[in-house]
This record gives C-alpha cells, structure tokens and sequence, in this order.
C-alpha cells in the first residue's frame, strides 16, 4: 500500500498551486476529489492553452501536469443541494484543500467552522494569494506577482539587467508543497485529539520565508543582496557559470576540498598557492579575476569532455535547454518520464512522480474529464439515480 492510502481528500483547485499540492497527495496513494464547478467549466487550468490532447480542447496538458490520478465531482456550492451534498461528503473525508483567493473559503462554507459540525475531525486546508485575513484577504494572487513583490526579481538575473523573474512557475509548486504538508501536519494531529482546524499558508508568506539567509542578512545586517555575476553564490567561491568550448559549466566548489581536486584535474596546482585565491575569501575578493583564469581552462575543451572528467569528482553541471534535460540519456535510463495511454492520442508523456516507495510502484493515470466521477461518488453516499438525475438537471452537478 501506498502511504496515503485509505486517505479521502475534497480538493477545491484553480490553477497551479492547489492543483499540484493535490496531485502529489494523490501520488502518495490519497483518494483526492476534485470538487469542480459546472458552472464555470471547473478547474481553470482545464482551459489553459496553448496545447491540448484533444480535438475539442477540453484537455490542457497543462491540466494534466498538475492533476493526475485524481477524481473529478461537479458540485455548485453556490445552491443548498450542493452544500447538503459538501456535508455529506465531509463525513467521510479526512481534509479539504483550497486554493482560492483568501476570502472566498468563508463564503462556500469550507473552513472548520462550517464543516465541524458534519465532521468534527475534518482538516481544512486554505493555499491564499495573502492570506485569509487582513486587507488583502479579497485580492486575486499569482506566482509572478510574489516573486516580484518578494524581492526574487532583484536578485534574478545578470548585474544590471532589468527584474527577472525565476523561469518555471516556484512559487505555485511550492505553495502545493507547504499545502500538501499542512494538510497533513493537521491530520496527524486531528487523529490524536478528535479535533480538526483550519490550516493555512499563502503564496507571499512563502515567498518571503525563501529568502531565507538572505533576508536574515537584510533584517540583522542591513545586506541588500543583489544579483550575482554569472548566477555566483554570494559567499563561496568558485561556484558560478564557467564558459566552456561549446557552451556554460556551473561549476560549485562549496567545500576547501573541492576546490583543491577542481586545481588538481585541471593541472592548475599553482592556483590553491596564489594569494589571491588561497582562501574562500580571498578567493571572493578576487573573484572576476579568477573567472578569468578558470574561463580560460574550461574554453580548452567541450562540456562533455569536462564532464567526463569532473563528474563525481568535483560538483558539477551542464546548463541545458529543456528539450536536452528531458532528453538526458540519465533521465531516461531513470525513468523519470513515462507514458500513460490516451485514448485519442494513443498515449501522452508525462514526468514521473518524485517520490519513490521500494517495493512499491506509484503508477500515474490521466487527470480527470470534468465530472467523471460524479454519479459514482454520490451512489456511494446513497443518492439514488433518479435523484442524480435530479440534480444534474437543476445545475446542481
């Protein structure tokens, strides 16, 4: 068994965050639902172009990057049949999970104090772009929008380019993740006291939190750190992007030792004796000069060669577009990529999960058609056909 497994999850995502937080939950082996308005076409990422797996463009591959292995309810929250069907959900269901801006949770009536009553044990779990209260409660959040306002854009990027932002979208990913590991931080404890709560995290309290040393530098030091040369680290060196024959190396010497085995293969045993880079800081103070000096070694041969001879040895790695990281020789020897089967394109690729149980396959299915489980879990809480057919009829799923 999987070790979520036997656990029910009512899941309420729109775009990134909630979407993938709930995915990996359901990797793990969690019975995730997600709970989609007909009203408006569920998830919104069902419609995020530019590439679909279908004909009719019903199916993004966006959506299906952040919901696989998942169940898809209609439910319309907005109608009294629709909350007496939440309620009767919640009594069999360990935790719900939004990602909705931070003043709409109270308004479906999916935080502890709505649902406590039908499940006393429930979690509720809130992903917000600022939080769920405050006077940003009601303002719409996304993953640019905190790394520009957290001051990731200023330290992303060359010395004197203009705010860049981080290229794959982190600060959503990560929100999944802190969502992922509130939700289940208040199961354990609701399993030990009969008590559920509400849990929340938002995606500017994230980002803030992953400035880490940087703004505990700024908070006791006054250090304003800006962006490095090369993508450098700030305090050790050598550890940035180095110019190869026939493309970029980063290499990260963060230990004495390394450094000593990079001079050594690279038949430099001068440079660990030249004062200018005998120590860490000196080697800092005297940094450009020393990109030269390694710029110029590297420029010697291809990244291949420099690979073959530095990997494992001394850290190291190519820079890649994506097309060659995923085409990566190693990648695919791993089987980080597998296909599942798809009954219009005969089959899609996907990435495989990230986590990893011995003795235990985590298999990867489609993210759910809008829907398709919707007569089946309410024939599992005792609604009868003719009263699904009911329900569809009045817009209620």
């Amino acid at each position: 068994m999987l070790p979520l497994a036997g656990l029910r999850l009512l899941c309420f995502e729109s775009w990134g965050a909630g979407s993938f937080g709930a995915m990996l939950l359901a990797q793990l082996g969690g019975e995730v639902i997600s709970v989609e308005n007909p009203a408006v076409g569920g998830n919104t990422l069902r419609r995020m172009g530019p590439y679909f797996l279908d004909a009719a463009r019903q199916e993004s591959e966006g959506f299906l990057a952040a919901n696989q292995n998942k169940r898809s309810l209609t439910l319309n929250l907005k109608t009294p049949q629709g909350q007496e069907i939440l309620h009767n959900l919640v009594k069999t269901a360990d935790a719900t999970l939004d990602n909705l801006r931070g003043d709409v949770p109270d308004k479906l009536g999916i935080t502890y104090a709505a649902l406590k009553a039908f499940n006393p044990k429930i979690v509720c779990a809130h992903i917000s772009g600022y939080g769920r209260s405050g006077p940003r409660a009601g303002w719409p959040g996304y993953d640019f929008l905190m790394q520009a306002e957290a001051g990731w854009m200023s330290v992303t990027g060359e010395p004197g380019s203009i705010p860049v932002k981080v290229g794959v979208s982190v600060v959503d990913l990560m929100g999944g993740l802190y969502g992922a590991l509130g939700l289940l931080a208040a199961i354990i404890g609701a399993r030990e006291t009969g008590v559920g709560r509400d849990m929340d995290t938002n995606l500017l309290d994230i980002a803030l939190t992953s400035l880490c040393y940087q703004g505990i530098w700024y908070l006791n030091e006054g250090v304003v750190e800006t962006c490095q040369p090369r993508s450098a680290h700030t305090a050790e060196a050598p550890c940035q992007l180095y110019r190869t024959r026939d493309g970029w190396l980063y290499i990260a010497c963060l230990l004495p030792k390394f450094w000593d085995r990079l001079c050594e293969i690279l038949g430099r045993r001068d440079l660990p004796n030249d004062p200018r880079f005998a120590s860490n800081e000196s080697r800092l103070a005297n940094r450009d000069a020393l990109t030269g000096v390694l710029d110029a070694e590297f420029q010697q041969k291809p990244t291949a060669a420099w690979l073959a001879e530095l990997q494992g040895k001394v850290p190291c790695a190519p820079v890649l577009t994506i097309a060659q990281a995923l085409d990566n020789p190693y990648v695919r020897q791993q089987r980080k990529i597998v296909e599942i089967a798809h009954p219009e394109k005969g089959s899609v690729k996907v990435l495989t999960s990230p986590f990893h149980c011995p003795g235990e396959d985590i298999p990867l299915r489609l993210a759910p058609h809008l829907g398709d489980a919707t007569e089946a879990i309410l024939s599992e809480l005792g609604y009868e056909a003719g009263r699904i057919r009911e329900l569809k009829a009045a817009g209620v799923i």
